[in-house]
């Protein structure tokens, strides 16, 4: 028979009983006993060759049977309970074939439920004198008696001496279960706020041992404060003035011990809400140091923790510009501004004019000055390093000088018929602003039509009517000087347009002839004579035939070169002659007429 034979309570059971004999037995009986309170047999089941039956009036009449083969016979229990656990035993009996008897214990498991853990709410204190409960871990209902193996951060964790201490309580149901209690008593230290406790059951089963861990607890660790941290949430970078500050201030003890906020060499407290300083709108004078005092209540003289921060607040004062407001230039002089304004931090100043950068620095240079230099330069201070930090000034420059008239440097010829209306503007610039008049000569109709004036300028135009040559001047003044602008005014009577017509009809003659005289050239254009010529090609020589004419009232000749025997005749020689001279006497005719043209304007 087997030693031992493990199930779980609920499961069927078969305990096996074989059995050899040396000869043929003639009668065999098997019989089975279980061990009984106090020690004694109690026998269940009967079997020879001829019967087989089950006791009556025991715990197992109803739930075993057996089962027979050529090897021996087989036990089945079924509905395996907790008092199942004992030795079966098997006797064999063949009579003078020998005897024997053979037993097994039937052992029996029930796995306990998952491990329920607890720990501690309201929180272990590290100063105590020994280990404090911090956890406890729970298993119910298992069998055999489950173990149960407490971890920190799933490194286990065993009984020392003032450090660690396990206190088991086993109880034993009256369903023959098993539950089991184990209470972690644990020195704390400040390192265990954040480590993790659980707890392992390990039971048996059949063949096996298996384990169930219980979720992991972490414990309020009460510790003292032994230092505090200050930083500050709000503004990032550098505090200007009008800022809003937010200092906050933290120590770290558990639970946060009562904190205090002073500015350094004041004993007066300032007010705070949940660890958090505010200061609104800060200026130069809150730059200094502050303190944050913690009281440290679990200490036995109630020892204080201090920590300081200094908070710097920067400044831009308003700018300062010299010369102020406004300055009086002539023109021709020079002069240097200067803008800046005073700061905890280096500054940078840009001068503008009209919205257009005009100069990049503390000083503005005006170098030999114009009407355009007039104006209003704003300059504006920033502070690199901290942007939101700038300040502007500004300065009006006003510029006199003499009148400036625009193209008063030239005199201005005009030509226009007799009857004709001229406009003559004069636009004048000056400081003060110029006075203009106009004196006009040779025309007694004329009238100013536009006037504009602004600070610094005047804008005038004159209509008049020409007839004969005039002169006019635009006359300007003011404190500084005189300018003036003239315009010569030429008259062309009617004469003149006669000429004109003259001048185009023969030069659309002469285009003329010369376009006949292209095309008469080119073949274009039948020779003139009524009927046809007949040309009769001879046959000639290789050489060329040179015929030279000379006609009675010219030295020129000319020189006719004839190919392949072709000449021309007398008469085609004398209507090419004639047409030549016709465009010849066209140009010669509009040479003289331009000549006349120009002496009659020149007298």
């Amino acid at each position: 028979m087997e030693e031992t034979i493990e199930v779980y309570m609920g499961d069927s059971a078969e305990i096996p009983c074989l059995y050899t004999f040396t000869s043929k037995p003639t009668m065999v009986m098997v019989q089975w006993f279980v061990r009984g309170p106090g020690g004694n047999r109690l026998r269940i089941s009967y079997s020879d060759l001829t019967m087989q039956k089950v006791d009556e009036n025991t715990s197992y009449s109803n739930r075993i049977s057996v089962r027979s083969n050529s090897d021996g016979e087989i036990l089945m229990v079924q509905d395996v309970m907790l008092s199942d656990e004992k030795e079966f035993f098997c006797q064999v009996s063949g009579m003078a074939a020998g005897n024997g008897e053979g037993k097994t214990l039937l052992k029996v498991f029930d796995p306990p439920g998952s491990p329920v853990i607890e720990g501690i709410l309201t929180g272990v204190y590290v100063s105590g004198d020994g280990p404090s409960k911090i956890a406890s871990c729970e298993t119910r209902d298992g069998f055999p008696k489950p173990n149960i193996t407490w971890y920190r951060d799933h490194i286990a964790i065993y009984p020392a001496n003032s450090l660690v201490n396990i206190v088991t309580l086993v109880m034993k149901e009256s369903s023959g279960l098993y539950t089991v209690q184990s209470d972690l008593h644990y020195k704390v230290t400040k390192e265990d706020k954040d480590a993790h406790f659980s707890c392992e059951v390990s039971y048996f089963v059949p063949g096996a041992v298996r384990t169930s861990e219980s979720k992991g607890v972490n414990i309020t660790v009460h510790y003292p404060t032994t230092s505090v941290e200050m930083w500050r949430e709000s503004p990032e970078g550098l505090v200007k003035e009008g800022d809003t500050v937010k200092i906050h201030c933290q120590g770290d003890g558990n639970p946060p011990a009562p904190i205090t906020f002073n500015k350094e060499q004041s004993d007066v407290e300032l007010d705070f809400y949940d660890g958090v300083l505010i200061l609104k709108e800060v200026s130069r004078s809150d730059s200094g140091v502050y303190e944050c005092h913690s009281l440290n209540i679990y200490a036995p003289d109630l020892e204080e923790v201090v920590e300081s921060m200094q908070l710097t607040v920067h400044y831009l004062d308003p700018a300062v510009v010299v010369p102020k407001e406004s300055e009086v230039m002539l023109k021709g002089e020079s002069l240097t501004a200067s803008c800046n304004a005073l700061s905890s931090l280096e500054t940078s100043t840009v001068w503008f004019k009209d919205g257009v950068q005009a100069e990049k620095g503390h000083k503005l240079q005006l170098q030999d000055a114009t009407f355009d230099t007039a104006g209003q330069y704003d300059c504006e201070v920033t502070v690199p390093s901290l942007p939101g930090l700038q300040t502007s000034g500004s300065v009006h420059i006003l510029v006199h000088g003499a009148p400036q008239i625009k193209d008063a440097e030239r005199e201005i010829e005009l030509t226009e018929k007799v009857g004709g209306w001229v406009n003559l503007t004069c636009e004048v610039r000056g400081v003060p602003r110029p006075f203009i008049t106009w004196s006009i000569s040779g025309s007694q109709s004329w009238r100013e039509v536009v006037k504009r004036e602004t600070e610094d300028q005047v804008y005038s135009v004159v209509l008049l009517k020409v007839s004969t040559d005039t002169l006019g001047i635009c006359n300007s003044t003011n404190d500084f000087g005189i300018e003036i602008k003239a315009y010569n005014i030429k008259s062309m009577d009617n004469s003149g347009v006669i000429i004109v017509v003259i001048i185009v009809s023969i030069l659309l003659l002469a285009i003329l002839g010369s376009v006949f005289y292209f095309l008469y050239k080119k073949g274009k254009l039948p020779c003139g004579r009524s009927g046809k010529q007949e040309i009769t090609k001879e046959k000639t020589n290789k050489d060329d035939i040179v015929v030279e004419m000379k006609a009675n009232k010219t030295e020129d000749s000319v020189l006719l070169k004839a190919v392949n025997g072709d000449k021309k005749t007398p008469t085609d020689q004398m209507e090419e002659f004639n047409i030549e001279n016709m465009a010849a006497v066209a140009i010669k005719v509009l040479l003289a007429t331009f000549h006349a043209l120009a002496k009659k304007r020149t007298s």
